[in-house]
Protein backbone atom coordinates (compact mmCIF):
# COMPACT_ATOMS: atom_id res chain seq x y z
CA UNK A 1 0.00 0.00 0.00
CA UNK A 2 1.48 3.10 -1.17
CA UNK A 3 1.12 6.57 0.82
CA UNK A 4 -2.41 8.13 0.95
CA UNK A 5 -2.64 11.12 -0.80
CA UNK A 6 -4.71 14.30 0.56
CA UNK A 7 -7.41 15.80 -1.67
CA UNK A 8 -5.64 18.62 -2.10
CA UNK A 9 -2.57 16.36 -3.76
CA UNK A 10 -4.73 14.22 -5.49
CA UNK A 11 -6.34 15.95 -7.68
CA UNK A 12 -3.34 18.21 -9.00
CA UNK A 13 -2.56 17.55 -12.42
CA UNK A 14 -0.03 14.32 -12.62
CA UNK A 15 3.80 16.04 -13.02
CA UNK A 16 5.24 16.19 -16.88
CA UNK A 17 7.74 14.16 -15.49
CA UNK A 18 5.77 11.20 -14.49
CA UNK A 19 3.84 10.78 -17.95
CA UNK A 20 5.89 7.38 -19.72
CA UNK A 21 4.76 4.66 -21.14
CA UNK A 22 3.80 3.27 -17.38
CA UNK A 23 1.75 5.68 -16.92
CA UNK A 24 0.06 5.70 -20.51
CA UNK A 25 -0.54 2.15 -20.68
CA UNK A 26 -2.54 2.54 -16.92
CA UNK A 27 -4.35 5.42 -18.86
CA UNK A 28 -5.55 3.45 -22.07
CA UNK A 29 -6.45 0.25 -20.12
CA UNK A 30 -8.90 2.62 -17.87
CA UNK A 31 -10.28 5.33 -19.18
CA UNK A 32 -10.38 2.41 -22.58
CA UNK A 33 -10.37 -1.16 -22.33
CA UNK A 34 -6.34 -2.15 -23.81
CA UNK A 35 -2.81 -0.74 -24.09
CA UNK A 36 -1.47 -1.35 -27.44
CA UNK A 37 1.97 -0.92 -27.88
CA UNK A 38 1.21 1.49 -31.06
CA UNK A 39 -1.28 3.75 -29.19
CA UNK A 40 1.10 3.72 -25.89
CA UNK A 41 3.87 5.05 -27.87
CA UNK A 42 1.58 7.77 -29.35
CA UNK A 43 0.29 8.67 -26.24
CA UNK A 44 4.13 8.60 -24.79
CA UNK A 45 4.82 11.19 -27.64
CA UNK A 46 1.67 13.81 -27.71
CA UNK A 47 1.96 13.98 -23.53
CA UNK A 48 -0.96 13.73 -21.32
CA UNK A 49 -2.91 16.87 -22.38
CA UNK A 50 -3.28 15.88 -26.03
CA UNK A 51 -3.80 12.61 -25.47
CA UNK A 52 -6.77 13.66 -23.09
CA UNK A 53 -7.59 16.04 -25.78
CA UNK A 54 -7.90 13.18 -28.58
CA UNK A 55 -9.81 10.46 -26.47
CA UNK A 56 -12.31 13.33 -24.95
CA UNK A 57 -13.48 14.92 -27.67
CA UNK A 58 -15.48 18.19 -27.22
CA UNK A 59 -17.69 17.14 -30.75
CA UNK A 60 -17.78 13.00 -30.03
CA UNK A 61 -18.14 11.23 -33.39
CA UNK A 62 -21.94 10.07 -34.66
CA UNK A 63 -23.24 6.67 -34.32
CA UNK A 64 -26.16 6.46 -37.16
CA UNK A 65 -28.71 3.82 -36.49
CA UNK A 66 -28.39 0.73 -37.57
CA UNK A 67 -29.90 -0.32 -40.46
CA UNK A 68 -32.09 -2.97 -39.37
CA UNK A 69 -33.63 -1.29 -36.33
CA UNK A 70 -34.50 1.76 -39.39
CA UNK A 71 -36.28 -0.86 -41.21
CA UNK A 72 -38.33 -2.42 -38.34
CA UNK A 73 -39.44 1.16 -37.34
CA UNK A 74 -41.04 1.23 -40.80
CA UNK A 75 -42.22 -2.52 -40.00
CA UNK A 76 -43.82 -1.84 -36.42
CA UNK A 77 -45.35 1.44 -37.84
CA UNK A 78 -47.25 -0.63 -40.47
CA UNK A 79 -48.12 -3.45 -37.60
CA UNK A 80 -49.50 -0.65 -35.12
CA UNK A 81 -52.57 -0.30 -37.51
CA UNK A 82 -53.05 -4.23 -37.74
CA UNK A 83 -52.98 -4.40 -33.95
CA UNK A 84 -55.89 -1.78 -33.63
CA UNK A 85 -58.10 -3.68 -36.33
CA UNK A 86 -57.57 -7.35 -34.84
CA UNK A 87 -61.06 -8.50 -33.80
CA UNK A 88 -59.94 -11.50 -31.82
CA UNK A 89 -57.27 -12.41 -29.14
CA UNK A 90 -55.84 -14.56 -31.38
CA UNK A 91 -55.10 -12.21 -34.10
CA UNK A 92 -53.75 -9.49 -31.79
CA UNK A 93 -51.08 -12.15 -30.48
CA UNK A 94 -50.06 -12.64 -33.83
CA UNK A 95 -48.81 -8.79 -34.34
CA UNK A 96 -47.53 -8.78 -30.82
CA UNK A 97 -45.30 -11.95 -31.61
CA UNK A 98 -44.37 -10.31 -34.63
CA UNK A 99 -43.70 -6.81 -32.61
CA UNK A 100 -41.58 -8.62 -29.93
CA UNK A 101 -39.31 -10.56 -32.68
CA UNK A 102 -38.71 -6.90 -34.43
CA UNK A 103 -37.69 -5.19 -30.83
CA UNK A 104 -35.60 -8.73 -30.08
CA UNK A 105 -33.64 -8.60 -33.26
CA UNK A 106 -33.30 -4.64 -33.70
CA UNK A 107 -31.65 -4.72 -30.17
CA UNK A 108 -29.34 -7.78 -30.66
CA UNK A 109 -28.24 -5.46 -33.89
CA UNK A 110 -27.65 -2.17 -31.71
CA UNK A 111 -25.61 -4.33 -29.08
CA UNK A 112 -23.27 -5.34 -31.80
CA UNK A 113 -23.08 -1.88 -33.47
CA UNK A 114 -21.90 -0.68 -30.42
CA UNK A 115 -19.85 -3.37 -29.90
CA UNK A 116 -17.95 -2.48 -32.95
CA UNK A 117 -17.73 0.41 -32.64
CA UNK A 118 -16.29 0.62 -29.31
CA UNK A 119 -13.85 -1.85 -30.31
CA UNK A 120 -12.21 0.74 -32.53
CA UNK A 121 -9.55 1.90 -30.58
CA UNK A 122 -10.17 5.88 -31.90
CA UNK A 123 -13.40 5.69 -30.35
CA UNK A 124 -12.68 3.38 -26.69
CA UNK A 125 -12.78 6.14 -24.83
CA UNK A 126 -15.48 7.88 -25.20
CA UNK A 127 -17.58 4.80 -25.83
CA UNK A 128 -16.54 3.47 -22.50
CA UNK A 129 -17.60 7.00 -21.35
CA UNK A 130 -21.15 6.49 -22.24
CA UNK A 131 -21.09 3.24 -20.88
CA UNK A 132 -20.36 4.75 -17.65
CA UNK A 133 -23.34 7.45 -18.43
CA UNK A 134 -25.45 4.77 -18.89
CA UNK A 135 -24.41 3.12 -15.64
CA UNK A 136 -25.98 6.45 -14.30
CA UNK A 137 -28.86 7.17 -16.50
CA UNK A 138 -29.73 3.44 -16.28
CA UNK A 139 -32.83 2.10 -18.26
CA UNK A 140 -33.49 -1.50 -18.96
CA UNK A 141 -34.69 -3.69 -21.79
CA UNK A 142 -36.84 -5.83 -19.58
CA UNK A 143 -39.26 -2.88 -18.80
CA UNK A 144 -38.08 -0.55 -22.17
CA UNK A 145 -38.60 -2.90 -25.09
CA UNK A 146 -38.32 -0.64 -27.88
CA UNK A 147 -35.00 -0.92 -29.30
CA UNK A 148 -35.25 3.13 -30.98
CA UNK A 149 -35.45 4.28 -27.58
CA UNK A 150 -32.94 2.70 -26.11
CA UNK A 151 -30.93 3.98 -29.41
CA UNK A 152 -32.13 7.51 -28.64
CA UNK A 153 -31.28 7.25 -24.61
CA UNK A 154 -27.49 6.48 -25.68
CA UNK A 155 -27.66 9.04 -28.23
CA UNK A 156 -28.21 11.56 -26.30
CA UNK A 157 -25.70 10.44 -23.64
CA UNK A 158 -23.25 10.57 -26.58
CA UNK A 159 -24.34 13.74 -27.85
CA UNK A 160 -24.43 15.80 -24.20
CA UNK A 161 -21.59 13.68 -22.95
CA UNK A 162 -19.06 16.28 -23.37
CA UNK A 163 -21.11 19.03 -22.14
CA UNK A 164 -22.53 20.61 -19.25
CA UNK A 165 -24.16 17.83 -16.35
CA UNK A 166 -27.70 19.50 -15.61
CA UNK A 167 -28.29 20.10 -19.73
CA UNK A 168 -27.03 16.26 -19.64
CA UNK A 169 -29.82 15.02 -17.45
CA UNK A 170 -32.71 17.76 -18.64
CA UNK A 171 -32.66 15.83 -21.65
CA UNK A 172 -32.36 12.26 -20.38
CA UNK A 173 -35.65 13.87 -17.88
CA UNK A 174 -37.14 13.48 -21.77
CA UNK A 175 -35.71 10.10 -22.84
CA UNK A 176 -38.47 8.18 -24.34
CA UNK A 177 -36.78 5.40 -22.52
CA UNK A 178 -36.15 6.96 -19.15
CA UNK A 179 -40.12 7.98 -19.74
CA UNK A 180 -40.73 4.58 -19.76
CA UNK A 181 -38.08 3.07 -17.18
CA UNK A 182 -38.91 5.11 -14.17
CA UNK A 183 -43.20 5.99 -14.82
CA UNK A 184 -42.86 9.18 -15.97
CA UNK A 185 -45.57 8.30 -18.34
CA UNK A 186 -47.64 7.68 -15.44
CA UNK A 187 -46.99 11.25 -13.60
CA UNK A 188 -49.88 13.37 -13.88
CA UNK A 189 -50.85 16.52 -11.31
CA UNK A 190 -53.51 14.06 -9.88
CA UNK A 191 -51.53 10.98 -9.19
CA UNK A 192 -47.77 12.20 -8.63
CA UNK A 193 -45.73 9.46 -9.52
CA UNK A 194 -42.11 9.77 -7.79
CA UNK A 195 -39.55 6.78 -9.53
CA UNK A 196 -38.22 9.58 -11.60
CA UNK A 197 -37.49 12.30 -8.31
CA UNK A 198 -35.90 9.73 -6.36
CA UNK A 199 -33.63 8.39 -8.46
CA UNK A 200 -32.90 11.76 -9.63
CA UNK A 201 -31.74 13.07 -6.52
CA UNK A 202 -30.29 9.52 -5.82
CA UNK A 203 -28.62 8.18 -8.57
CA UNK A 204 -28.40 10.81 -11.11
CA UNK A 205 -26.93 14.36 -8.86
CA UNK A 206 -26.73 14.02 -5.53
CA UNK A 207 -26.84 10.44 -4.07
CA UNK A 208 -28.22 8.63 -1.31
CA UNK A 209 -29.53 10.68 2.05
CA UNK A 210 -28.58 14.29 0.15
CA UNK A 211 -32.41 14.94 -0.02
CA UNK A 212 -35.12 14.56 2.38
CA UNK A 213 -38.54 12.88 1.64
CA UNK A 214 -40.72 16.02 1.18
CA UNK A 215 -38.19 17.30 -1.54
CA UNK A 216 -39.06 14.12 -3.77
CA UNK A 217 -42.68 14.08 -3.43
CA UNK A 218 -42.52 18.20 -4.38
CA UNK A 219 -40.35 17.53 -7.21
CA UNK A 220 -42.61 15.06 -8.42
CA UNK A 221 -44.85 17.14 -9.00
CA UNK A 222 -42.62 19.23 -11.33
CA UNK A 223 -42.38 16.29 -13.91
CA UNK A 224 -45.84 16.01 -14.22
CA UNK A 225 -47.26 15.35 -17.64
CA UNK A 226 -43.86 14.47 -19.21
CA UNK A 227 -44.70 12.81 -22.12
CA UNK A 228 -43.39 10.88 -25.06
CA UNK A 229 -45.31 10.10 -28.70
CA UNK A 230 -44.76 9.42 -31.97
CA UNK A 231 -43.68 13.28 -32.91
CA UNK A 232 -40.96 12.98 -29.50
CA UNK A 233 -41.29 14.48 -26.35
CA UNK A 234 -44.36 16.74 -25.03
CA UNK A 235 -45.30 18.15 -21.64
CA UNK A 236 -49.32 17.39 -21.31
CA UNK A 237 -50.80 20.54 -19.52
CA UNK A 238 -53.92 18.60 -18.43
CA UNK A 239 -51.74 16.12 -16.48
CA UNK A 240 -48.84 19.14 -15.25
CA UNK A 241 -48.72 20.83 -12.57
CA UNK A 242 -47.84 24.46 -12.00
CA UNK A 243 -48.75 25.26 -8.77
CA UNK A 244 -45.85 26.51 -6.53
CA UNK A 245 -43.14 23.53 -4.66
CA UNK A 246 -40.74 23.66 -2.50
CA UNK A 247 -37.54 21.90 -2.80
CA UNK A 248 -34.27 21.93 -0.99
CA UNK A 249 -36.12 24.59 0.77
CA UNK A 250 -37.00 27.07 -1.86
CA UNK A 251 -40.46 27.70 -3.33
CA UNK A 252 -41.58 28.12 -6.44
CA UNK A 253 -43.42 27.02 -9.48
CA UNK A 254 -40.81 24.68 -10.49
CA UNK A 255 -41.28 23.05 -13.48
CA UNK A 256 -38.82 19.71 -13.91
CA UNK A 257 -35.39 21.46 -15.57
CA UNK A 258 -35.66 24.19 -13.03
CA UNK A 259 -35.72 21.46 -10.06
CA UNK A 260 -32.53 19.59 -11.98
CA UNK A 261 -30.89 23.45 -11.45
CA UNK A 262 -31.88 22.94 -7.94
CA UNK A 263 -30.47 19.52 -7.38
CA UNK A 264 -26.69 20.48 -9.25
CA UNK A 265 -27.03 23.95 -6.82
CA UNK A 266 -26.53 21.65 -3.36
CA UNK A 267 -23.20 20.85 -2.72
CA UNK A 268 -23.41 17.15 -2.96
CA UNK A 269 -23.53 17.80 -6.70
CA UNK A 270 -20.03 18.61 -7.17
CA UNK A 271 -18.72 15.28 -5.44
CA UNK A 272 -21.56 12.83 -6.07
CA UNK A 273 -20.82 12.30 -10.16
CA UNK A 274 -16.49 12.03 -9.72
CA UNK A 275 -16.95 8.93 -6.83
CA UNK A 276 -18.95 7.40 -9.23
CA UNK A 277 -16.72 7.84 -11.78
CA UNK A 278 -13.88 6.14 -9.12
CA UNK A 279 -16.18 2.87 -8.54
CA UNK A 280 -16.49 3.19 -12.38
CA UNK A 281 -12.95 3.46 -13.39
CA UNK A 282 -10.58 2.86 -10.56
CA UNK A 283 -11.46 0.88 -7.77
CA UNK A 284 -14.55 -0.91 -5.81
CA UNK A 285 -14.21 1.19 -2.55
CA UNK A 286 -13.69 4.96 -3.22
CA UNK A 287 -12.95 7.43 -0.69
CA UNK A 288 -15.47 9.28 1.18
CA UNK A 289 -17.16 12.23 -0.91
CA UNK A 290 -15.20 14.71 1.30
CA UNK A 291 -12.17 13.49 -0.68
CA UNK A 292 -13.76 14.64 -3.99
CA UNK A 293 -14.80 18.59 -2.99
CA UNK A 294 -11.17 20.51 -4.37
CA UNK A 295 -12.18 18.44 -7.71
CA UNK A 296 -15.98 19.23 -7.16
CA UNK A 297 -15.10 22.95 -6.41
CA UNK A 298 -13.44 22.80 -10.19
CA UNK A 299 -15.74 21.24 -11.56
CA UNK A 300 -18.81 23.44 -10.89
CA UNK A 301 -17.13 26.30 -11.52
CA UNK A 302 -16.48 24.88 -15.25
CA UNK A 303 -20.81 25.16 -15.12
CA UNK A 304 -20.04 21.35 -14.60
CA UNK A 305 -18.92 20.39 -17.67
CA UNK A 306 -18.01 16.65 -18.16
CA UNK A 307 -15.57 17.23 -20.77
CA UNK A 308 -13.46 19.52 -17.91
CA UNK A 309 -13.95 16.76 -15.60
CA UNK A 310 -13.26 13.66 -17.60
CA UNK A 311 -9.80 15.83 -18.11
CA UNK A 312 -9.58 16.54 -14.21
CA UNK A 313 -10.22 13.16 -13.01
CA UNK A 314 -8.09 11.27 -16.00
CA UNK A 315 -5.10 13.93 -15.74
CA UNK A 316 -4.49 13.67 -12.13
CA UNK A 317 -2.22 12.48 -9.20
CA UNK A 318 -4.99 10.36 -7.67
CA UNK A 319 -6.01 8.43 -11.14
CA UNK A 320 -2.25 7.10 -11.80
CA UNK A 321 -1.30 6.29 -8.21
CA UNK A 322 0.04 3.10 -7.45
CA UNK A 323 -2.72 1.55 -6.05
CA UNK A 324 -5.27 1.82 -8.90
CA UNK A 325 -2.54 0.18 -11.37
CA UNK A 326 -3.03 -3.59 -12.08
CA UNK A 327 -5.76 -4.28 -9.75
CA UNK A 328 -8.90 -3.98 -10.85
CA UNK A 329 -11.16 -6.56 -12.17
CA UNK A 330 -12.46 -5.60 -16.10
CA UNK A 331 -16.39 -5.95 -16.64
CA UNK A 332 -17.29 -8.40 -18.99
CA UNK A 333 -16.93 -5.87 -21.47
CA UNK A 334 -13.69 -4.37 -21.08
CA UNK A 335 -12.54 -8.31 -21.04
CA UNK A 336 -14.05 -8.82 -24.80
CA UNK A 337 -13.29 -5.60 -26.02
CA UNK A 338 -9.77 -5.57 -24.74
CA UNK A 339 -9.23 -9.06 -25.90
CA UNK A 340 -10.40 -7.84 -29.47
CA UNK A 341 -7.65 -4.53 -29.13
CA UNK A 342 -5.07 -6.77 -27.96
CA UNK A 343 -5.33 -9.45 -31.03
CA UNK A 344 -5.99 -7.10 -33.04
CA UNK A 345 -9.13 -8.66 -34.28
CA UNK A 346 -12.62 -7.63 -35.85
CA UNK A 347 -15.36 -7.95 -33.45
CA UNK A 348 -17.32 -11.22 -34.40
CA UNK A 349 -20.99 -9.68 -35.60
CA UNK A 350 -22.70 -12.86 -34.54
CA UNK A 351 -24.91 -12.68 -31.07
CA UNK A 352 -24.09 -16.09 -30.22
CA UNK A 353 -20.01 -15.93 -30.09
CA UNK A 354 -20.34 -12.20 -29.36
CA UNK A 355 -23.60 -11.49 -27.46
CA UNK A 356 -24.39 -14.78 -26.26
CA UNK A 357 -20.87 -15.20 -24.09
CA UNK A 358 -21.07 -10.96 -22.74
CA UNK A 359 -24.53 -12.74 -20.92
CA UNK A 360 -22.68 -16.00 -19.85
CA UNK A 361 -20.13 -13.53 -18.19
CA UNK A 362 -22.94 -11.56 -16.77
CA UNK A 363 -23.37 -8.29 -18.68
CA UNK A 364 -26.11 -7.96 -21.25
CA UNK A 365 -25.81 -4.69 -22.71
CA UNK A 366 -29.40 -3.27 -22.73
CA UNK A 367 -29.97 -5.30 -19.23
CA UNK A 368 -28.21 -3.63 -16.08
CA UNK A 369 -30.12 -5.67 -12.94
CA UNK A 370 -32.07 -2.74 -11.41
CA UNK A 371 -31.93 1.07 -11.50
CA UNK A 372 -28.47 1.22 -9.69
CA UNK A 373 -26.58 -0.39 -12.97
CA UNK A 374 -23.72 -2.71 -12.68
CA UNK A 375 -22.08 -3.49 -9.54
CA UNK A 376 -19.01 -4.86 -11.03
CA UNK A 377 -15.71 -5.58 -9.31
CA UNK A 378 -15.11 -8.82 -7.30
CA UNK A 379 -18.90 -9.53 -8.61
CA UNK A 380 -17.63 -9.76 -11.85
CA UNK A 381 -16.24 -13.10 -10.78
CA UNK A 382 -17.52 -16.67 -9.71
CA UNK A 383 -17.06 -20.38 -11.36
CA UNK A 384 -19.59 -19.85 -14.25
CA UNK A 385 -18.13 -16.66 -15.22
CA UNK A 386 -14.82 -17.64 -15.01
CA UNK A 387 -15.77 -20.52 -17.51
CA UNK A 388 -17.18 -18.17 -20.04
CA UNK A 389 -14.26 -16.13 -19.62
CA UNK A 390 -11.66 -18.94 -20.60
CA UNK A 391 -14.42 -20.24 -23.27
CA UNK A 392 -13.97 -16.81 -24.89
CA UNK A 393 -9.93 -16.49 -24.94
CA UNK A 394 -10.23 -19.65 -25.99
CA UNK A 395 -12.65 -19.01 -29.33
CA UNK A 396 -11.20 -15.85 -30.58
CA UNK A 397 -7.81 -17.33 -30.33
CA UNK A 398 -9.09 -20.42 -32.48
CA UNK A 399 -9.65 -20.21 -36.27
CA UNK A 400 -13.51 -20.16 -37.48
CA UNK A 401 -14.93 -22.78 -38.27
CA UNK A 402 -17.53 -21.65 -41.00
CA UNK A 403 -19.09 -25.00 -41.16
CA UNK A 404 -20.45 -24.46 -38.40
CA UNK A 405 -22.24 -21.49 -39.03
CA UNK A 406 -25.80 -21.22 -40.26
CA UNK A 407 -27.17 -19.00 -43.30
CA UNK A 408 -27.79 -16.09 -41.63
CA UNK A 409 -24.86 -15.94 -39.69
CA UNK A 410 -22.70 -16.46 -43.32
CA UNK A 411 -24.57 -13.52 -44.62
CA UNK A 412 -23.25 -11.49 -41.61
CA UNK A 413 -19.53 -12.56 -42.44
CA UNK A 414 -20.22 -11.50 -46.15
CA UNK A 415 -21.23 -8.27 -45.13
CA UNK A 416 -18.31 -7.24 -42.71
CA UNK A 417 -16.18 -8.58 -45.05
CA UNK A 418 -17.17 -6.32 -47.43
CA UNK A 419 -16.75 -3.73 -45.20
CA UNK A 420 -13.37 -4.30 -44.57
CA UNK A 421 -13.56 -6.33 -40.91
CA UNK A 422 -12.13 -9.46 -41.46
CA UNK A 423 -9.95 -11.18 -38.99
CA UNK A 424 -12.24 -12.26 -36.73
CA UNK A 425 -10.27 -14.52 -34.79
CA UNK A 426 -6.11 -15.99 -34.21
CA UNK A 427 -5.45 -17.45 -37.86
CA UNK A 428 -2.85 -19.77 -38.05
CA UNK A 429 -0.94 -17.64 -39.67
CA UNK A 430 -0.78 -15.06 -36.88
CA UNK A 431 0.33 -18.34 -34.64
CA UNK A 432 3.11 -18.89 -37.23
CA UNK A 433 4.33 -15.23 -36.94
CA UNK A 434 4.34 -14.78 -33.40
CA UNK A 435 6.41 -18.51 -33.31
CA UNK A 436 9.37 -16.66 -35.53
CA UNK A 437 10.04 -15.15 -32.20
CA UNK A 438 11.13 -18.03 -30.79
CA UNK A 439 10.33 -19.28 -27.13
CA UNK A 440 12.19 -16.11 -25.33
CA UNK A 441 11.05 -13.96 -27.79
CA UNK A 442 7.25 -15.21 -27.43
CA UNK A 443 7.31 -14.93 -23.63
CA UNK A 444 8.55 -11.26 -23.82
CA UNK A 445 5.86 -10.55 -26.12
CA UNK A 446 2.54 -11.97 -24.27
CA UNK A 447 4.17 -11.11 -20.92
CA UNK A 448 4.87 -7.55 -21.99
CA UNK A 449 1.95 -6.66 -24.59
CA UNK A 450 -0.84 -8.40 -22.51
CA UNK A 451 -0.63 -8.10 -18.75
CA UNK A 452 -1.14 -5.10 -16.95
CA UNK A 453 1.66 -6.22 -14.09
CA UNK A 454 5.04 -7.01 -14.05
CA UNK A 455 5.53 -10.53 -14.01
CA UNK A 456 8.59 -11.93 -12.14
CA UNK A 457 11.64 -14.01 -13.62
CA UNK A 458 10.03 -17.22 -12.24
CA UNK A 459 6.89 -16.80 -14.62
CA UNK A 460 8.35 -15.98 -17.94
CA UNK A 461 10.84 -18.65 -17.52
CA UNK A 462 7.46 -20.81 -16.96
CA UNK A 463 6.20 -19.68 -20.01
CA UNK A 464 9.73 -20.48 -22.14
CA UNK A 465 10.01 -23.75 -20.34
CA UNK A 466 6.68 -24.44 -21.84
CA UNK A 467 7.28 -23.84 -25.19
CA UNK A 468 10.31 -25.08 -25.69
CA UNK A 469 9.11 -28.68 -23.77
CA UNK A 470 8.11 -31.15 -26.58
CA UNK A 471 8.78 -32.25 -30.17
CA UNK A 472 9.32 -29.17 -32.67
CA UNK A 473 6.52 -30.01 -35.03
CA UNK A 474 3.89 -29.46 -31.97
CA UNK A 475 5.29 -26.17 -31.33
CA UNK A 476 2.78 -23.85 -32.91
CA UNK A 477 -0.24 -25.56 -30.74
CA UNK A 478 2.04 -25.13 -27.60
CA UNK A 479 2.39 -21.25 -29.10
CA UNK A 480 -1.47 -20.58 -29.21
CA UNK A 481 -1.96 -22.84 -26.01
CA UNK A 482 0.11 -20.69 -24.35
CA UNK A 483 -1.35 -17.65 -25.48
CA UNK A 484 -5.04 -18.95 -24.66
CA UNK A 485 -3.66 -19.80 -21.02
CA UNK A 486 -2.08 -16.26 -20.44
CA UNK A 487 -5.52 -14.33 -21.84
CA UNK A 488 -7.32 -16.74 -19.21
CA UNK A 489 -5.04 -16.07 -16.76
CA UNK A 490 -5.76 -14.11 -13.23
CA UNK A 491 -3.43 -11.19 -14.43
CA UNK A 492 -5.26 -10.51 -17.39
CA UNK A 493 -8.54 -10.16 -15.93
CA UNK A 494 -6.90 -7.33 -14.23
CA UNK A 495 -6.29 -3.50 -15.91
Amino acid sequence: MSAPLTPEQAWQPLPASAWDSATARHLLRRAGWAARPDDVARAVAEGLPATLDRLFPAAPPPFPRPVFMVKAEERLAGLRPKKRAATTPEERQIVDREERELERLASIEFSLKWLQAAADPARAAYEKWTLFLADVYVVAFDKVRRAEHHYIHRDLLRTFGAGHAPELTKAISRSPAMIDYLDLSRNSKRAPNENFARELFELFVLGEGRYAEADIKQAARAFAGYRFGKDGFRLDVRAADPGPKTVFGRTGPWTGDEVIDLAYAQPAAATFLPREMTRFYLTDTPPPPEFFVPLGEAWRASGFELRTLCHAFFGSTFFYHPDHRANYIKSPVHYLLGLVQDLKLDLLPLPRTTLQPLRQMGQNLLEPPNVRGWVGGRLWINSSTLAARRQLARTLCTPLDEDTLNADERLELTAARDAGRSRFTVDDERIRDLASLGARGIADRLCDFFLPVAVSPAYRAAVVDYLETGPREEFEERVRRATIALLQSPEYQLC
